[in-house]
């Protein structure tokens, strides 16, 4: 290299750049360092910015653009006008060649910088001066050109006729710098003038794709990283001002986040995937109707069958992948180069680092070596950097797009899916293809060029060892293979253990749900205790399962702590035992390279156990796609059979639940295999039919025929206006969460007029008033803030604002009272709907005296048609007052009020709560110190400190094995004679390069002739046994480590769970009502996932990067002392970095999960809603909702993703200067001839892994912290939950109460402190076996009598006596277990029915059996296959009638003496119902019975009533006394009964 550069500037070889000559700067070190180098800067960052795309816009540009233009194309020209002269004026100034190199390089980079300004001037810069970095940039080039003027005045040749070729280059020179100065002007001119600033903000305005309202213009948020520049893409400059906000705590809500790039918005992305789709399908249907052609289809009486099948072959034929690969493939493939050629440079350290030992070692070649090494490490760090940093980023681009294909294709398929095919799966399992096997599939992304790239890395590295210590290397990497199968195994049996817990876990948390949905009753009948257990049981199982988790991967940690230091010590003994000598650049080279080899040994197990997971989540998400869809054409014909002008025909059809071929194996679901059969049904255009029949019937089935729900056996179907829908109102009300208006409007626009009729007509006036907000009113999920008679109206109301023609009806009068009832009657059925068609199912069959005709249905069948008049008389077993009934059903209107302000009550305080939390959960910036503690508290203090101390011990023995290795090799240099040296040196440094011929057997020949001193022997054998003694002791504190680790984080895990579990079965009532179910369930299955699993894992991590770094701190300062010169800036640095980064990724990866929970909600919300939403046509409508709310939530996670991008790019920077910083330094040392090469060597191969150390601890440190919300939530909920009264003051007798005396004295009772008295001073006795009804309207406090005698609230004053004992001083569970209640809405959990009736297994099967037969439910059960049939999620195989009746029978078992019925009959027939009745008389007959009435006639024969108004008694007498007393309250209830 010194002969080339001689040669070029025409000096000695001995000192080929002199800075210095004559007492002047050196031309040639002018030329080349100040003039060359600094342009060829320059033109590489111009090059970035040519990829700059225009704005859309004609936008004014400032005028300064347009000087600066010219003068960059003005200074080309100059500098190639400048090497003409040069040329002919030989040697005048300098040799030939250096000029035209100088003069050429300089023109080339003004040419692209000018083109670079023209791209900046019409991209998005235009507006402003552009980049502040290129124009200090054009400022390099200036020292050179002074120093040249400088010289041309001094040696007076400026202007000399005799030689016309410099003066011209003067000339040249002069114009040059003028132009440039130029430049400089154009550019600081002031900005453009105000008018122009407005215009431009203004177009920015109109550029935006979705504005945000609220937002100024200057907050609004581009698009990400379109229209960048390279430069910008490169170090993601254009995330900096996101960075900023974060770091200011701006960033609030999802608007705050940048848009996402054009190419990854979820519509296009979505478009692009469904075109492929079609594509594919297309081809399919191709090859399928070639088939076809030769047999015709033949249609069978209903054409559907054949149809059917045909589609279901298209669906199968279409795989997933292949549309994933067709849409995505060839942009995710290509990204492969990138990744290879980040590999290959991954390389370039190693051997360079070998070089420069080597070079270190010989004292005898050239400096210029040396700095060239030094570059070479840098370089190939710094563009190694780069790739793979664009690599990981761009790879992410494509996993996005991914996510946004498969959950939108998740999305579409369950609106199009049969209900009948879609009941295969639970709502939780579909919910889990959209979470968790669409991010296992999206892992893939990662892992696949992984499987790839790992065997060849793994290649090279051999190959490299095998250069430096020959055959040596086979010892060593025998060993690393052994640990392959080793590795496998453990990670198939962790694998095994994992899907057992996770099985554990989803049955524990699916108590949970069963625990927290059914609270209310769980408290009445004192069920804790027996929950408690079970879900314990369950825990025991799962943590069993997590502790063979742990130990087996306390094994892999520790095989893959040891395993380097095992290998490389098992490397070198061998290869000294061969009779070799080691030196520096051997030792570090191989400990460089074996580093490098055990990490694709360690990962590859488990890249391939994630692509396994791919592989079985793609299959489960291709399972779900295959399912055939909803065939409207082939289910509906097109022409009405009869002809005649119907809005319904259906002849001869046959429905069914299941598909056939399945009926005989798999389990009759939710409805049973209930079987339709109609034979003739034609309905006219505008009529009312009322459909009756007993309980399970088939009268739903019946409108989930209409509907096309079903499956059609056979047979025909017309619909009139079939595109057009139906309003559909559903038995169970399906409710979104959103406000009440929402709900109503379903998407339509706003109808000031048609909406007050509506609400009006649903009688829900009044509720709206009483809700908080009015018809602004947030409901919970499922509507969970409403009462049953709200749900049902609210969902009426939607079906009625949607105008439709049709209207299928599902018992919308079920849960509501006999005036509510009546008003809807009138005003909604018979009133704004009167010229529709409807379809109505109801029980209350005296409503329906006034339908055009009535279809009575049994057994599936439609057994007679015809006016009310004949039908009624079949279905009533007449009560004896014909009206009571309707009677009865006031009653329910009161105790519906109650329920309502009760669920009222709960909404506000929900709504407080809601926002509170919200607030809670954003205050939290930096963590909580208390969050660790308690954690370290769950863990135990000692073994906490023991775990910190074995860390301490391993990092420690690992980096003395390291020094000990240096200092052998430091003595061996030193003792060695010099033939040894001499030997070593000789070598010419050419062989250690990667790919010489010779190089593979010479080195280690030439080695072996170098005698080997006989004093060796003994050395080496003492050096190797301390050697392998720190080796061992290394290994043993790596296993103590490892497994204290697991265990201390099991302890914690089990500390936590208990405390948390214990805390919230003994929560009040209040609490569960004022906070969502989501919630705490959260708390139950991902908090304690984390705490379990995904915390320790991580945690781990980051005690090890931090200890590492620690380490490789001290070895590297200890090898190069100057070092920490270079290092304390930088670490000063690291510091701003990572803090800024750390609290914008909270807060990204905050609005991250803020933004992915309603993706989910929504999404289950229209799985439970599906009938509802396609009845009423409105699927359209909900995919562009879950289209949005993807996006949004996209623009988090890219957002979350590129911040991470953004920080690693300059931890590699870091990184890439630490590493230039040592080998600079050790160039030097080497000069002045103080360093020691094994000293060297070792900080070297430290500081190769820097970066890698630098990203990992960040990235740890971040992830570990949001694993601690975790704990920080755990932690709330045990310290701040509202607890129940755990105190017993009095014990009482085992058969108290034994008469069954209730006192209540002068009780006053609020729900909440701030709200008004629910009860207000009540008193009144019920004497023992006396039977008492209870009415009023609604809201009078009915439903919060029984609250307070089972104390689920607290009383403000008063007292209430159970046979003369102060219910207060009992403990909670013995007096709740010693009343008995049949609560309002039926709660049965999974299990067997022995289980839901007697939990804790107190009674005999006859027993069992008896009651069964008493409430009638014995047929039903034997049917179902006995006591231990299991009942489904809530009892679903039951019926709601049937659930009514098992509630009943729990209460018949308890031998208590005071009962409590609360509007037990709603859903029940009415024959049924009179059966319970008399059940109900008979078995109680000593019993004292409050029953709150639903129906008045259930109340007429009891002994007194008691009135209720506005959470006081009224009036408290015998039925007939008060239905006589004029004015009475109670004879005002039974008239408007009986309007």
């Amino acid at each position: 290299m010194e002969n080339i550069l001689a040669s070029l500037c025409g000096t000695s070889p001995e000192d080929p750049l002199p800075v210095w000559v004559h007492g002047r700067v050196g031309h040639c070190f002018n030329q080349l360092a100040l003039n060359v180098v600094p342009h060829v800067i320059l033109a590489a960052v111009s090059a970035c910015f040519l990829g700059t795309p225009r704005s859309g816009s004609g936008m004014s540009h400032r005028r300064g653009w347009r000087c600066r233009i010219t003068m960059s194309f003005v200074l080309a020209g100059l500098l190639l006008a400048d090497i003409i002269p040069a040329a002919i004026s030989q040697q005048e100034l300098g040799p030939v060649y250096l000029e035209v190199l100088a003069s050429g390089i300089a023109a080339l980079t003004w040419l692209t910088h000018g083109l670079a300004l023209i791209m900046l001037c019409r991209s998005i810069h235009g507006s402003t001066r552009g980049p502040a970095a290129l124009a200090l940039l054009t400022l390099l080039p200036l020292p050179s050109l002074l120093i040249t003027l400088v010289w041309y005045c001094q040696s007076g040749t400026a202007w000399s006729p005799a030689h016309p070729a410099v003066s011209s280059r003067f000339t040249i020179l002069c114009l040059k710098l003028a132009s440039l100065l130029t430049y400089v002007i154009s550019y600081l001119l002031p900005a453009a003038d105000r008018h122009e600033f407005l215009s431009i903000n203004s177009f920015w305005q109109q550029d935006q794709l979705v504005s945000e309202p609220g937002i100024s213009v200057s907050d609004q948020q581009g698009v990400a990283e379109d229209g960048e520049s390279w430069l910008s893409r490169f170090f993601y400059a254009w995330m900096n001002p996101l960075m900023k906000r974060g770091y200011q705590w701006k960033l609030n809500q999802p608007q705050d986040v940048c848009l996402l790039p054009r190419k990854l918005q979820a519509a296009r992305v979505c478009d692009q995937f469904y075109a492929c789709w079609q594509k594919k399908a297309a081809v399919h249907q191709v090859e399928e109707e070639t088939v076809s052609l030769t047999s015709p289809i033949i249609a069978g009486d209903d054409g559907s069958s054949s149809v059917l099948n045909r589609s279901q072959h298209t669906q199968e034929a279409v795989r997933l992948l292949s549309v994933l690969h067709a849409a995505f493939g060839l942009r995710f493939y290509s990204l492969g180069l990138l990744k290879l050629a980040g590999s290959l440079l991954g390389f370039s350290g190693p051997l360079l680092l070998n070089l420069l030992v080597n070079f270190m070692e010989s004292r005898q070649e050239p400096l210029s070596h040396g700095v060239l090494y030094a570059l070479g490490l840098f370089a190939g760090s710094f563009v190694g950097a780069l790739l793979r940093n664009q690599f990981s980023y761009e790879v992410q681009k494509v996993m996005l797009m991914v996510r946004a294909a498969v959950i939108s294709a998740i999305y579409r398929k369950a609106l199009r899916v049969g209900s009948t095919s879609l009941s295969r799966f639970t709502v939780g399992e579909i919910v889990n293809f959209m979470s968790t096997d669409t991010s296992r599939l999206i892992n893939f992304c990662l892992s696949f060029h992984e499987v790839w790239s790992l065997p060849f890395q793994f290649a090279i590295t051999l190959y490299l060892l095998y250069q430096q210590v020959g055959v040596a290397f086979l010892g060593g990497l025998a060993l690393a293979l052994l640990l392959v199968p080793i590795n496998k195994v453990i990670a198939n049996r962790i694998m095994m253990s994992n899907t057992e817990m996770l099985k554990h876990k989803d049955t524990r948390v699916k108590l949970m749900t069963e625990f927290l949905s059914g609270i209310r009753v769980i408290k009445f009948y004192a069920w804790e205790k027996h929950f408690s257990t079970r879900i314990n049981a369950c825990r025991a199982k799962e943590l069993q399962k997590l502790r063979a988790i742990k130990y087996l991967d306390a094994v892999c940690v520790y095989l893959w702590a040891a395993l380097p230091v095992v290998v490389s010590i098992v490397i070198f003994i061998t290869y000294v035992l061969m009779g070799h000598q080691l030196t520096a650049t051997k030792v570090f080279t191989a400990l460089a390279l074996v580093g490098m080899l055990i990490l694709p040994l360690n990962s590859f197990p488990w890249v391939l156990n994630g692509t396994l997971e791919a592989k079985v989540s793609l299959d489960r998400i291709q399972r779900f796609l295959e399912l055939v869809d909803q065939d409207l054409e082939a289910y509906y014909a097109l022409g009405s059979p009869s002809g005649t002008a119907s809005a319904i025909d259906i002849r001869g059809a046959d429905f069914s639940w299941m598909p056939v071929i399945e009926g005989s194996t798999s389990q009759p679901l939710s409805t049973g295999s209930m079987q339709l059969h109609i034979e003739n049904l034609s309905v006219r255009k505008g009529i009312l039919l009322g459909v009756v029949g007993k309980v399970g019937s088939g009268k739903s089935s019946l409108l989930a025929a209409i509907t096309g729900e079903l499956i059609k056996q056979g047979g025909q179907i017309y619909i009139c206006d079939l595109e057009q829908g139906f309003g559909l109102a559903t038995q169970e009300p399906w409710i979104q969460f959103t406000t009440v208006r929402e709900n109503i409007l379903f998407g339509r626009q706003y109808d000031a007029r048609l909406y007050e009729e509506v609400v009006e007509a649903c009688a829900l006036s009044e509720d709206l008033n009483i809700l908080p907000a009015g018809d602004q009113t947030e409901v919970g999920e499922n509507g969970v803030t409403l009462s049953g008679g709200q749900k049902a109206r609210i969902a009426l109301a939607r079906a009625v604002y949607q105008e439709k023609e049709f209207y299928l009806l599902d018992d919308p009068l079920a849960a509501v009272d006999a005036d509510v009832a009546n008003h809807l009657m009138q005003k909604c059925i018979l009133g704004i709907l009167q010229h529709k068609t409807r379809i109505l199912c109801t029980h209350r069959t005296e409503f329906l005296e006034k339908a055009d005709a009535l279809l009575l249905m049994d057994n599936g069948r439609i057994i007679k048609t015809g006016p009310p008049a004949d039908i009624l008389p079949l279905v009533e077993s007449v009560p004896r007052f014909k009206d009571m009934n309707k009677r009865r059903n006031d009653k329910d209107s009161d105790e519906q009020g109650q329920e309502e302000v009760v669920e009222t009550e709960a909404e506000e305080s929900l709504q407080d709560k809601c926002l509170l939390h919200k607030e809670e959960e954003k205050k939290e910036g930096a963590l909580d110190f208390q969050v660790y503690k308690a954690y370290w508290l769950a863990m135990g203090s000692c073994l906490a400190l023991s775990i910190l101390l074995s860390l301490l011990l391993m990092q420690a023995s690992r980096n003395i094995s390291d020094w000990w290795l240096s200092h052998w090799i430091s003595s061996i240099s030193q003792t060695g004679n010099t033939s040894v040296k001499g030997s070593s040196a000789s070598l010419p440094s050419t062989k250690l390069l990667l790919f010489s011929v010779t190089g593979l057997v010479s080195p280690i020949q030439a080695l072996d002739t170098a005698p080997v001193p006989s004093n060796a022997s003994v050395d080496v054998n003492f050096y190797l046994t301390v050697y392998g003694g720190i080796a061992g002791a290394n290994s043993l504190f790596t296993i103590f480590r490892a497994f204290l680790f697991a265990y201390g984080t099991i302890r914690a895990a089990i500390v936590i769970h208990k405390r948390l579990l214990q805390r919230v079965i003994k929560a009040t009532v209040t609490f569960f009502d004022t906070t969502p179910t989501g919630r705490i369930l959260n708390c139950f299955s991902s908090d304690l996932y984390c705490v379990d699993d995904s915390l320790p894992f991580i945690l781990n991590i980051f005690l090890a990067n931090m200890y590492g770094l620690l380490g490789m701190l001290v070895i590297i300062t200890y090898g190069l002392p100057w070092i920490g010169l270079v290092l304390l800036p930088l670490a000063a640095l690291y510091f701003s970095i990572q803090r800024y980064y750390r609290r914008t990724s909270r807060e990204l990866k905050r609005l991250y999960s803020v933004t992915l929970s309603p993706i989910y909600t929504h999404f289950s919300e229209t799985l439970s809603g599906l009938s509802s939403i396609r009845a009423m046509r409105a699927t359209q409508r909900f995919e562009l909702e879950n289209e949005l709310l993807l996006e949004q939530n996209q623009r988090c996670l890219f957002a979350s993703n590129t911040a991470m991008q953004w920080l690693d790019i300059r931890l590699q920077m870091i990184g890439v200067a630490v590493i230039t910083a040592i080998a600079g330094i050790a160039i030097i040392q080497h000069q002045k001839q103080i360093g020691n090469p094994g000293l060297v060597g070792l900080a070297l191969s430290y500081a190769l892994s820097v970066t890698n150390l630098l990203s990992g601890l960040i990235s740890s440190f971040t992830t570990t912290e949001t694993m601690m919300v975790s704990v920080e939530r755990t932690e709330e909920y045990t310290t701040d939950i509202p607890m129940e009264p755990q105190d017993k003051l009095v014990q009482v007798a085992a058969d108290w109460p034994s008469q069954g005396l209730v006192e209540f004295q002068q009780v006053i009772l609020a729900y909440r402190a701030g709200l008004p008295n629910a009860l207000d001073g009540v008193s009144f006795t019920v004497y023992p076996g006396e039977k008492v009804g209870i009415v009023g309207r609604t809201g009078s406090g009915k439903s919060t009598l029984f609250l307070a005698l089972f104390r689920m609230l607290e009383l403000k004053a008063g007292r209430i006596l159970l046979d003369g004992v102060d219910s207060q001083l009992v403990g909670l569970e013995e007096l709740r277990s010693r009343l008995a209640i049949i609560p309002q809405d039926p709660f049965l959990f999974s299990g067997s029915i022995r289980e839901n009736l007697d939990p804790q297994g107190k009674w005999t099967d006859a027993e069992l059996h008896e009651v069964l037969e008493q409430c009638h439910l014995r047929d039903a059960v034997t049917q179902m296959g006995g006591l231990d049939s299991e009942l489904g999620e809530r009892g679903k195989s039951l019926s709601v009638g049937q659930r009514q009746l098992v509630c009943l029978a729990r209460a018949l078992l308890t031998q208590a003496k005071v009962l409590c019925i609360d509007e037990a009959t709603a859903s029940v027939d009415q024959k049924t119902d009179q059966l319970l009745q008399q059940t109900i008389r008979q078995r109680f007959a000593d019993k004292t019975v409050l029953t709150i009435a639903h129906r008045l006639n259930t109340i007429l024969d009891s002994d007194r009533v008691l009135v209720m108004q506005a959470g006081r008694v009224v009036e408290l007498d015998s039925p007939a006394c008060l239905s006589k007393k004029d004015g009475s309250l109670f004879q005002r209830l039974l008239h408007s009964g009986q309007q």
